[in-house]
């Protein structure tokens, strides 16, 4: 690589750039090139800029200032190959494409890279090298023995199929034949193209904007104009002269006749020997077309239809992809008592390439609710089917009462089990909105990110394990749970990695863009999770992506009538934990935060009480009483019939000092038999 000329002082070389210029590259008409992908900022020397026909005043260090030279069809073809080798393991790629110079002329250029790769396998950095191809393409042809005409005709197919590689749906290839470069390549100066569709022909791509011919959009196929003819026929039709096409097309020539067309040529569009469509290309100025101009046009006729075949199998395939997936997501979101919820899902854009996202919200006992967010490996029908398994089994361990932990940890296993080498990440949330207290466990997936009242943003540390499927494999089924207490007002928000991904950047750099896009979204949670989605789609992202927003609505203490529950399994720490926290969340959001350390350690002396002397669970329920008085009544019930007996603390003051605690701060507790258990209750003036 070489400093040919001065370098932009926004790009920041990296300290193994040589000190001194190669002469042998600029000699042989080759530019060297060093992009950062971190940054984005790509060095070119002087020689490289002398290829693009730029200077480097142009040119400011970013690749977008390269785009005046770079027509459309060209640089998303190029953009591809780059994406693709990125993601792929190939450490190096290259290809020939065509810039437009200064004085609008095409020629070739050839560019080879390197992607330079972290320890890890991230890309971080490509260099390369661009060079003028013009000659060499032009020696390859000389020793074909082609001619100057040959050679043009033979770049015109090779560019026009070139642009419609990378077509993957109708409007795709009607960019790629109808934009400016597009006819350009063709020498027309219009195009018009119709589809096959239940007899008739459907008009959906028009010459000139503003040539719409009234009554055309959908024609039929025995009518006398010179797309249904092709189709009838599957023979193309040239017009020589404006007097050919008015004779013989004497009702559509007096609808055009103003748009001076001295030629046209008309082609079917046949795939598997049969006609999908029609083409049209109008020509002013021309004169005719040679045999040698009608034998290029049939052959661009077949690459079209071959294109244009293929990008409408990749609709339907989309479409019943898209509607599987559709199909297994939930049809309806439950409302959530004193939170509001916002889901969103966005199909990658084309094919089968659709994979296993997806959100659910599970309704739970005492007004609870559990948010899963997750995405099984793999962009197929096998993902998507994969996921609405893996969606039905977590809904049935939610409702089954389970601990967050013990839920994944079921999951993984029949994941593991499943006849399948798939894995999935996932994200799993059990929320009483009306406490704002989150149980959240994590298995593989991404950190979910906070939005606060003030609208700041910022991803939220969350312990996890590892992926379902995975863990239940190697044996590691430990899914650790994190507590954390959602403010009124406040968002949690959870994603999949189609949001965050972003081409040539690692995921904590699209976590970090992403917080920014929050930071400055809107506050309506249904407007910001479309503004999220419009995000990902403004970027043509190539993945798919589901998202869920979860927001606690600020609300008054209830008057009466609120209630909340949880279940604490024996052996289970973090069930323990999650109850405390229920508690000391429920005792504030209900104004009782003056009593809130009593009643917080009569509880926690009740759930204890009952798990040391019973062999079940404990199932604790708060509920605010209605009445003259503001009460607040704590119920611990288990599966003992044996009632309590108050005693006094032993020597070591341990033992007997739980009802003691109830007796003296409770303002009245009791014990009632429940079928085959009993409930120890206590209630607290509160207000």
């Amino acid at each position: 690589m070489c400093h040919g000329g001065p370098v932009p002082t926004t790009v920041s070389l990296p300290d193994d750039w040589p000190a001194h210029p190669d002469r042998s590259l600029s000699l042989n008409r080759m530019g060297s090139f060093d992009w950062d992908l971190v940054t984005g900022l790509m060095h070119m020397d002087e020689a490289a800029l002398g290829v693009f026909d730029m200077t480097s005043d142009e040119y400011d260090g970013r690749p977008d200032s390269l785009s005046p030279r770079v027509p459309p069809a060209e640089s998303a073809r190029l953009d591809a190959m780059v994406s693709s080798a990125l993601k792929s393991e190939v450490d190096s790629y290259g290809a020939y494409f065509r810039i437009r110079c200064r004085d609008g002329r095409l020629r070739w250029t050839h560019t080879q890279g390197r992607v330079m790769r972290e320890p890890d396998g991230r890309p971080h950095r490509i260099i390369g090298i661009v060079r003028d191809a013009t000659e060499e393409l032009s020696h390859s042809a000389e020793r074909l023995g082609l001619d100057e005409e040959r050679r043009r005709q033979t770049s015109v197919v090779e560019s026009t199929t070139a642009a419609l590689a990378h077509a993957r749906t109708v409007q795709d290839v009607i960019d790629a034949l109808g934009d400016a470069h597009g006819l350009e390549r063709l020498g027309s100066m219009g195009m018009v193209m119709g589809l096959v569709e239940a007899g008739r022909i459907h008009l959906v791509a028009e010459g000139p904007e503003g040539s719409f011919v009234p009554g055309t959009r959908y024609t039929r196929i025995d009518e006398q104009y010179p797309m249904s003819e092709v189709v009838r026929s599957l023979q193309p039709r040239f017009l020589d002269s404006a007097e050919e096409f008015a004779r013989d097309y004497p009702a559509l020539w007096a609808k055009i006749s103003y748009m001076r067309i001295s030629a046209a040529a008309y082609l079917p569009l046949i795939a598997q020997a049969r006609p999908i469509g029609a083409i049209g290309l109008l020509y002013q100025d021309k004169d005719g077309f040679t045999q040698e101009e009608r034998n290029l046009l049939v052959a661009l006729g077949s690459s079209i239809a071959q294109s244009l075949q293929r990008a409408m199998l990749l609709e339907q395939e989309h479409d019943l992809a898209e509607g599987l997936q559709q199909a297994m997501l939930p049809r309806r979101i439950p409302s959530v008592p004193g939170g509001e919820i916002a889901v969103r899902y966005r199909s990658a854009r084309m094919g089968q390439d659709i994979g296993g996202d997806w959100y659910d919200v599970i309704p739970l006992p005492g007004g609870r609710v559990g948010a899963v967010i997750g995405d099984v490996q793999g962009h197929d029908t096998h993902a998507a089917a994969v996921m609405g398994q893996l969606r039905i089994v977590l809904r049935a361990y939610a409702a089954e009462g389970h601990s967050p932990g013990t839920v994944m940890a079921r999951a993984s296993v029949f994941l593991h089990e499943l006849d399948t080498e798939r894995f999935a990440t996932c994200t799993y949330v059990e929320a009483d909105l009306s406490t704002g207290v989150l149980q959240v466990v994590r298995a593989g997936h991404i950190d979910p990110l906070l939005r606060t009242r003030d609208g700041d943003c910022h991803r939220l540390p969350v312990g996890g394990g590892m992926p379902l499927g995975l863990s239940a494999e190697f044996g590691r089924l430990e899914y650790p749970v994190t507590t954390v207490e959602l403010d009124p007002g406040e968002t949690l928000l959870l994603c999949t990695d189609g949001l965050v991904e972003h081409p040539g950047a690692d995921l904590d750099d699209g976590i970090h863009i992403l917080t920014a896009h929050i930071r400055s979204g809107p506050a309506d949670l249904q407007l910001l999770a479309d503004r999220l989605c419009e995000i990902v789609t403004d970027r043509g992202g190539n993945d798919d992506m589901a998202l869920l927003l979860l927001r606690r609505r600020p609300a008054p203490a209830p008057p009466g009538g609120g209630r909340l529950q949880q279940h604490v399994a024996p052996g289970d720490p973090e069930a323990l934990v999650a109850a405390r926290h229920m508690i000391g969340a429920a005792v504030r959001a209900w104004g009782a935060r003056e009593r809130a350390d009593e009643i917080e350690l009569v509880a926690d002396e009740l759930i204890v009480n009952a798990l040391m002397h019973t062999d079940g669970p404990a199932i604790v329920t708060l509920r605010i009483l209605a009445g003259h008085e503001h009460r607040l009544r704590v119920e611990v019930a288990d599966r003992s019939s044996a009632l309590p007996r108050r005693r006094e603390a032993g020597d070591s003051g341990v033992s007997g000092r739980g009802l003691m605690l109830v007796d003296r701060l409770a303002d009245v507790w009791g014990v009632e038999p429940r079928g085959s258990g009993k409930c120890v209750w206590c209630e607290f003036v509160v207000g």
